[in-house]
């Protein structure tokens, strides 16, 4: 039967607390956090439940993508938004704690995220993403400062890597893309290496 209060939760939790902060609701600048801003490894994030100060929490996300939360446990929220991650904590604590419980999920600080743009470029590097925001292929080239006159973009190389920590290959044709040719837009993650080959003379 589910309780409808936790009275009993400061001794649960006891001597696992961090400071904690009052239960007033979210302050308007939360409402404009960027929700679909997907959650990445090394974000610090703080959760708050409303009207329930003992469950604030400050965690930082874990390389493996999961936090630790009071009561509810480890959590996974790998390739998940920051609205994604709040549905999934107040389903958490709605099913055997807590009634319909207000969950704010907000970013703290963002981890760094950043491609590699080598070869025929004119400033080959690491580019980093705007936090809240996406970045495709021709705006990283842009990024590093476009390519030089010897550039082959017909043949450019998205490398990857995937889950199982292997690298994967593509051959990109982005001459196609800047011409209007193809509607594909191949949208960055962190850590991928994007080559520009020089055109063969």
């Amino acid at each position: 039967m589910r309780s409808r209060t936790i009275r009993l939760l400061p001794l649960l939790v006891l001597g696992l607390m961090g400071p904690l902060r009052g239960a007033e609701a979210p302050p308007a600048t939360l409402a404009a956090e960027a929700t679909d801003y997907v959650l990445q490894p090394s974000d610090l994030i703080r959760v708050l439940i409303f009207q329930q100060p003992d469950l604030l929490r400050e965690v930082r996300i874990t390389q493996e993508y999961t936090i630790t939360l009071p009561l509810i446990g480890t959590i996974d929220l790998r390739g998940r938004t920051v609205r994604q991650a709040e549905e999934i904590i107040r389903s958490l604590y709605d099913r055997d704690y807590l009634v319909n419980p207000q969950v704010n999920l907000t970013v703290l600080e963002y981890t760094q995220r950043t491609v590699q743009v080598v070869g025929a470029v004119n400033q080959p590097g690491a580019v980093v993403f705007p936090p809240e925001q996406k970045m495709g292929l021709i705006e990283a080239g842009g990024r590093a400062g476009g390519q030089s006159r010897i550039a082959d973009l017909k043949r450019v190389r998205l490398t990857r890597t995937n889950a199982e920590g292997k690298a994967e290959n593509q051959i990109i044709n982005v001459d196609d893309m800047m011409k209007g040719n193809s509607n594909q837009q191949y949208l960055l993650q962190k850590g991928d290496v994007i080559f520009v080959p020089e055109r063969l003379l």
